[in-house]
Parts: structure tokens; C-alpha cells; sequence
């Protein structure tokens, strides 16, 4: 059946753009209305000299795939006095489904400096022919046979690199799954989904609600031709639906069976089966079969795909033989240009200001021109450890968390050592192992009363990034009188003392809860804070988030299949958030926040055992977390002797 609501043929980008969320906008090199101007390169930023003049040599060229669908591509070639140069140049592509024309400035840039771009719709968007659908299988298969005709283009040197962000990373790595001779090299934005189902799709067994749904509402008000269709997304509220009951045929989203489909087949689709592990979904199921090219993966401590981004680095450096590199900074989704995340300020030097051009161009002469420019003798790690600052309030009313900028030869850090962190029945945390015999700690939680997503790794939507963990207005569904997160009955935590002297973390990261509950089946999170101290500035103190993690019971062991829990049994469920690099300063206190819930980034489990999204009850459950000799809850921090330049 046709989907209700037509998708027109040109998408306004800006709207788009809006709902950054899985998978989404390929970076502008200069703003488009609604995003934020920092997040570019200023306007006097001095680049590097062009060599050329830029020319649009062609516009929707129509290149041939396999099934005889066409996708619509501009052609930019270096030129002079308006004619296009003599000689072979190295192509650069860039594969949207956000309208190829929001890239123009970038094509510009790189032909001046002598490359041939190529811009191109995917798919079923825009001037492309083909029926678009979120999770494509043919868009790795697209990407090969693009790849190889823009190879045969007689002023090319038949070698193509690939670069964008977040959804134009996703493509580069699902045409590399397909190994085309051509493709020579890959620079992945803020995209390193390596599995759907473990993360930024789904998380350990849990759907990761907020972005899906703010994703579909967006693109449908984007998308929508129908004035009826734009009226009911306009009128409704998206954050007034993050609580209710959501039923097929029976939301918003119903007005596109489309829209509507990925939603819902997303959220029901909870054992990890053929669909997740499709190229296009679960690029880890098929690294063996990855180019063997040099690829530099780059992400934020704040990111949403960040635990993809350091596995796809680390596997595919293990496994194959042309350089890899890592560049991680304190950023959220698409935040490479900004020296703050949320609240939380780092610094100027946390900014990459020529991100999306100069930065560019050192990778692909490289990787593509063969130039000995630095990169070839760059470390293969560069990471931004957080942490340095002041802890004064800037001119914006950020803190000013600092850090600083190290390189390394491996992941995790040379002379890391992981340490454990226990955790007590007098809710503090430390070194040393339990001995009591026995020793636990209960809460309830209502799954009708979740703890509200402050931050994180989640999206621009959900406002992603380091906030203090105090409940406010501008997380939803928060409510008054606003006390800290740690108040609420059902956040269990477990802090350090002050620290005597500087402690650096930087590296992954595991949770070990020894836990039981009285249901049959529930979620368990965790949270990692830098705890501020009370000042002038922070009466309160301000207790910053770096890291979480969230595990469905039913899936602590598997994930081809559910295995539900024996009420009242004691289980060990391994968390893994996001790993981190902080420096823990001298005063502060590390802290564990342990909770079953964290929304609206994530569904909130009804704790029945019914299949989720279609799940007729909600019941409270009573979950003990145990840290005894017997049952020594933990968690993991890769230590580092670290220190600030």
C-alpha cells in the first residue's frame, strides 16, 4: 500500500535539518536557517589557498544502478576562466538524503583545491529515482556502482574518497562493505554506527524511543505536501506524546504508513535477527569483507553513535592493513565546530574550527594525492581529555570544564590500568572490595514515573550533551520543584569522598550490577558524573554528566532471544556506557547513579514481560542492587597517567 503522505520531490533543507537525529543532516559548510552559526567555520577563518576555480560542470547527472534506478548527481570540477582544467583530478563524493544542493559551498572548497566532487541525492530523495526508505539495503549496493562510474570519468585518476556526517557516513561505510576497486578513502563524521541493534537504533535490548520518534515527526512535517498533514504536526506538540499510549493507527505519525512503519517496526523488532544484521545496519557482521583503505573515523564524547565509532576503528585497524585514525573531541551530534556541549564549556581549542574543510583536505591529499603533509606521521589516536577548566561560569553561563588535547598510539591508552570502584551500603564508592556478607540497597521503580533524560549521548532534539543533573523545564518530562536528579527515591547513588589529588579516566568503560528484581523482567541504567563541589558560581555544586548505559533484563545474556527473570534471583548484568576522558579534579567526587530509566531517550520498560510497544500494562518493580562480598557491584575505570601539556 502507498504511504497516505507523498513525499514531494525537493525537501527544504533547514526543516530537515532541525531534527538531527538517527542517521541525519550531512553538515553545511555555511548555516542554514535553524542551525547555529558556531557550529561552522567563521566567516574570517583563514583556509587554505585555492589553487583553481570551482565550476558546476553538470547538474543531475543521472548515474545508473544495478536495478535500473538513477541517482541524480552535480559534477564540480576545478577550473580556470571558467573552463574546466586539463589534467586527472581524484573525485570526492558525498551521498544525502538532505538534498545535495546543501553541500554546494563544500564542493566549492574542494574543487578550488583541485578535486572533482560529486553531490548526490540517495535514493528516492530529491531529483533521484527509487523508493526511499530509512533502513535501504540497496543504498551499499548504490554506493559501489556510483563509486565505479565516477572511477571511469576520463579526467579522473579513477580513485574516489567518500566524506560526510552522520547519514553521509553511513553510506560510506555501507559502500565499503561491497569493496569497490575504486573507493581509495573514507572520512566518517559522527557516524560510526557498527551496530543498530547495540546502539543508535536500539540499546541493548532497550529502543532508543526519543530520537526515533522526533526524527519521524520532523521529517513528516518536512515532507508533508498536505496542509491537513502540516496543520495536525503543527498543532500537536511532540513532547506532549512522549508519555502516551502509542498504538499503530492510533498517533500522529499514522498520517504516513511510511513514517509510521519505521517507527513502530523498529520498536517491535527487539531480537537481534537477519534484519539488524543487514550491511546497511550491523557494519561489525561484516568487517571482514570492509575495503582495505584508509579511514579516518572521527566522533564526540557527547555522540550518539560514539561506541561505534571507537569498535569500528579498533576492528577494522586490527583487521586490515591501510592506516586508520581516530579524532574524538568533546562534542555532541554534529558539534565538531562548537567549544561547548549543553552547559558545559571546554574551551576554544575544543573547537575545530575548519572542520569541514581544511581538516578535510589534510586527510584526502594524503589518502588520495599521496602528499607527505603531516598526516602520514599523526598518531592513530587524538582525543580530547575534559576535565581542566576552572569550574567558573563563562560569559554564556556555561561551566568551564577545560581539557586539553592528547595523542596516543593505541586504544585503550598506553599504560592504562583498569581499576575497580565498588560500590557500599553507605552509598559510597571506592577501591576497596565489600566485605560484608551481606549488603544490598532497594528501590521502586514506576515505569509511570521515569527519571527524565538530562543530556548525554542522545540528540540535539532531546538536547544532548553535559548538563547538571537537576530536573528543569527544559527536559520533559521533568516537573517542579526541580530537585536534583540524585533526590528522586528511585536513583540509587554511589559517590566517592573528595578526591585528594587529580585522577585522569580516559578509555571504556563497564558497569558489573549484581541485581534481582520482583518482576519478571525491567531495565537497569547507569550514569557517570564528575561531581563539582559547592562554590560561588554553583551554590549547588553541579553534578556533570560523562557517560551511561541501560541493559533490558530480558536481553542481559542474549540477543537473539529473550530470556525473562526468575523474580527475586540475583543476576550479574554487565553494562557498557560510552567510553569517556576526564580529568576527575582534586575536590570533586566520582559518582555511579543506578536507576531503570532514562527517558524519553529510551523506552521505558512496563517490567510485565510483554512484548514491548505492544504491551497492554504498566507494574512497578522492586529492584535490589547488591554490594556484598558475595555480590561486589562495580564499576571498571581505565585509569591513565595522563597529564595536561
Amino acid at each position: 500500500m502507498r504511504s497516505s503522505l507523498a513525499l514531494p520531490t525537493v525537501l527544504r533543507f533547514p526543516l530537515a535539518c532541525l531534527f538531527t537525529l538517527l542517521l541525519v543532516a550531512t553538515i553545511a559548510a555555511q548555516p542554514a536557517r535553524g542551525q547555529e552559526a558556531s557550529r561552522m567555520p567563521p566567516a574570517d577563518w583563514k583556509h587554505s589557498p585555492a589553487q583553481y576555480e570551482a565550476l558546476l560542470a553538470e547538474r543531475d547527472v543521472m548515474i545508473p544502478t544495478r536495478d535500473g534506478a538513477r541517482m541524480a548527481t552535480d559534477l564540480y570540477r576545478p577550473a580556470r576562466n571558467g573552463k574546466p582544467v586539463e589534467g586527472r583530478f581524484p573525485v570526492l563524493l558525498n551521498r544525502t538524503p538532505y538534498n545535495k544542493q546543501s553541500l554546494h559551498e563544500q564542493a566549492v572548497f574542494y574543487a578550488e583545491r583541485g578535486y572533482v566532487v560529486a553531490l548526490q541525492d540517495t535514493r528516492g530523495r530529491y531529483k533521484s529515482e527509487g523508493l526511499f526508505s530509512k533502513v535501504q539495503p540497496l543504498d551499499g549496493t548504490d554506493g559501489y556502482d556510483v563509486v565505479q562510474w565516477l572511477s571511469k570519468l576520463p579526467y579522473t585518476t579513477g580513485k574516489v574518497g567518500m566524506w560526510g556526517s552522520s547519514f553521509g557516513a553511513h553510506m560510506q561505510a555501507g559502500a565499503a562493505v561491497y569493496h569497490p576497486p575504486a573507493l581509495s578513502a573514507l572520512l566518517l563524521n559522527m557516524g560510526g554506527l557498527a551496530n543498530g541493534w547495540d546502539h543508535g537504533v536500539r540499546y541493548r535490548g532497550t529502543y532508543e524511543y526519543g530520537r526515533q520518534l522526533t526524527w519521524a515527526w520532523g521529517q513528516l512535517l518536512a515532507d508533508a505536501r498536505s496542509d491537513d498533514v502540516r496543520a495536525l504536526l503543527t498543532k500537536e506538540k511532540v513532547e506532549d506524546w512522549y508519555g502516551a499510549t502509542w498504538r499503530r493507527g492510533r498517533n500522529p505519525l499514522a498520517v504516513s504508513s511510511q513514517y509510521e512503519g519505521w517507527f513502530f517496526d523498529f520498536w517491535e523488532r527487539a531480537d537481534y535477527d537477519a534484519f539488524w544484521k543487514d550491511p546497511m545496519m550491523a557494519w561489525d557482521e561484516h568487517y571482514p569483507a570492509t575495503s582495505d583503505i584508509p579511514m579516518l573515523h572521527v566522533g564526540g564524547w557527547y555522540d550518539i553513535f560514539l561506541a561505534g565509532t571507537f569498535k569500528n576503528f579498533s576492528e577494522l585497524r586490527r583487521l586490515k592493513r591501510a592506516t586508520q585514525r581516530i579524532v574524538v573531541g568533546p562534542w555532541t551530534h554534529s558539534g565538531n565546530n562548537r567549544p561547548y556541549a549543553g552547559d558545559v564549556a571546554f574551551g576554544d581549542s575544543a573547537a575545530i574550527p575548519d572542520f569541514l574543510t581544511d581538516f578535510h583536505m589534510q586527510w584526502f591529499d594524503f589518502a588520495l594525492k599521496g602528499k607527505a603533509n603531516g598526516v602520514d606521521k599523526a598518531a592513530p589516536v587524538k582525543l580530547f581529555v575534559m576535565g581542566t577548566g576552572t569550574g567558573r561560569k563563562d560569559k554564556n553561563g556555561r561551566l568551564l570544564h577545560g581539557g586539553f588535547w592528547h595523542e596516543a598510539a593505541t586504544w585503550p591508552l598506553p599504560n592504562t590500568r583498569f581499576e575497580p570502584w565498588y560500590f557500599h551500603e553507605n552509598g559510597t564508592l571506592s577501591a576497596t572490595r565489600p566485605s560484608s556478607p551481606t549488603s544490598s540497597t532497594t528501590y521502586t521503580f514506576d515505569p509511570r514515573h521515569p527519571v527524565p533524560t538530562i543530556g548525554g549521548g542522545s540528540s540535539a532534539r532531546l538536547k544532548d550533551g553535559a548538563y547538571d543533573q537537576r530536573e528543569n523545564p527544559r527536559f520533559p518530562p521533568s516537573a517542579a520543584p526541580w530537585r536534583p536528579l540524585r533526590a528522586r527515591p528511585d536513583v540509587v547513588v554511589f559517590q566517592s569522598e573528595p578526591l585528594a589529588e587529580d585522577m585522569t579516566v580516559v578509555g571504556p568503560i563497564t558497569v558489573v550490577l549484581h541485581a534481582s528484581a520482583s518482576t519478571v523482567d525491567t531495565d537497569l541504567t547507569v550514569k557517570l558524573l564528575d561531581v563539582y563541589p559547592s562554590s560561588l558560581d554553583w551554590p549547588g555544586g553541579f553534578d556533570l554528566n560523562l557517560t551511561d548505559a541501560i541493559v533490558r533484563a530480558r536481553y542481559r545474556a542474549t540477543r537473539d532471544h529473550a530470556e525473562l527473570l526468575t523474580p527475586g534471583q540475583v543476576y550479574a548484568f554487565t553494562l557498557e556506557p560510552f567510553p569517556t576522558a576526564n580529568v576527575f579534579k582534586k575536590g570533586h567526587r566520582i559518582r555511579v547513579d543506578v536507576s531503570s530509566s532514562n527517558f524519553p531517550r529510551f523506552d521505558v520498560n512496563p517490567n510485565t514481560g510483554e512484548p514491548i510497544g505492544k504491551h497492554q500494562r504498566m507494574v512497578t518493580s522492586d529492584i535490589t542492587v547488591h554490594h556484598s562480598a558475595t555480590y561486589p557491584s562495580h564499576i571498571v575505570l581505565p585509569l591513565v597517567p595522563v597529564r595536561r601539556p
